[in-house]
């Protein structure tokens, strides 16, 4: 069920970093936190801290649009979950 979670937000943070109106820092963010999350050398629990760490961070960014804090918040929920 974790993997299958993971998957699915990894997926909404490939499309925050391919969303065009979501400034560059954020998207870099999204790219980043999708690669540690993907990175099996590492333990899940550490790469799911540092990620929300991180999502964090860039939630609070007051340039991020409305739709884009709204998936942040998303995959914020979906990793507490985990």
């Amino acid at each position: 069920m974790t993997n299958q979670n993971i998957e699915e937000v990894c997926d909404i943070l490939e499309f925050i970093t391919n969303e065009n109106s979501v400034p560059r820092n954020i998207r870099e963010a999204a790219s980043e936190s999708s690669e540690l999350l993907k990175d099996e050398d590492e333990d899940q629990s550490v790469r799911i801290s540092t990620v929300l760490g991180k999502l964090d961070e860039i939630s609070n960014d007051p340039n991020i649009p409305v739709h884009a804090r709204t998936l942040i918040w998303e995959v914020l929920s979906k990793l507490e979950a985990i």
